[in-house]
């Protein structure tokens, strides 16, 4: 059952390289929206087509009023997800009763192109029939994403994800003074380091701690753990007892 649930639960690094973690949704809650979010249509549809035929079909007549209602049909149907999924919600009334959303593979909102190129392959994921091709996809892929997903960059999530704490390693460094004197700019952004590390992945700190291997003479956990040691040194040149535990 664990197995089961890692694959619902998605890894992001956002561009501050802050790790967070997704809950993406799979097939059946998506097929739950997709058939809520087609009542909605059909009945606006309706709406639509009685306002027209007791306002304007005895002036236009029924042809012209069929003709609009066709056009009507041909914007909703091509748009309608891609008004709702592009706003601020980023999700169709469907998905809202389900919650969920669709966002860039980024973690980030998804833009109007994005919309338009995800559901304007609606089409292949349809083929051959109700969707097949896209459930296919979804089945095969490891974050649920049909084609127009993979194409347009974007993943359906959860909107009211567990909290999830990603495990990391413990740094357990010293305070040392660093080799060589640095700037005020230098020590803020090791302070910053200090301070924002424990949202970080290991990957992420062992990336960083590497650019400044100049700094630290040392290479993966040894140079984290010496970076980290400079930075608390930095923040508290005088170390005070107990000196405090390292972060995770």
């Amino acid at each position: 059952m664990a197995a089961a649930r890692l694959d619902t639960l998605q890894p992001v690094e956002l561009a501050d390289g802050v790790e967070i973690q997704l809950r993406v949704a799979g097939p059946a809650v998506r097929s739950t929206a997709w058939l809520l979010d087609l009542l909605v249509f059909l009945v606006a549809l309706l709406v639509i087509e009685l306002a027209l035929a007791y306002t304007i079909a005895h002036v236009i007549g029924g042809e012209m009023t069929q003709g609009i209602t066709m056009l009507i049909m041909f914007v909703m149907n091509w748009f309608y997800n891609v008004i709702f999924e592009s706003s601020s919600r980023g999700c169709t009334p469907g998905q809202k009763w389900m919650k969920l959303r669709v966002i860039s593979v980024t973690g980030g909102p998804v833009t109007v192109s994005q919309a338009i190129l995800r559901n304007f392959l609606r089409v292949i994921d349809f083929m051959p029939f109700l969707y097949l091709t896209g459930f296919l996809s979804c089945l095969f892929t490891k974050r649920f994403q049909r084609l127009g997903d993979l194409v347009a960059g974007t993943v359906m999530v959860y909107t009211d994800p567990p909290p999830v704490t990603l495990p990391k390693t413990t740094v357990n460094a010293e305070r040392r003074a660093p080799p060589i004197p640095l700037s005020r700019e230098e020590q803020a952004a090791l302070q910053q380091f200090l301070e924002r590390a424990p949202n970080w992945s290991d990957e992420r700190r062992l990336e960083l701690s590497g650019i400044l291997q100049p700094l630290t003479e040392a290479v993966g956990m040894e140079g984290l753990r010496r970076l980290v040691g400079m930075a608390m040194w930095i923040q508290e040149p005088e170390a005070p007892k107990p000196s405090p535990p390292p972060f995770r």
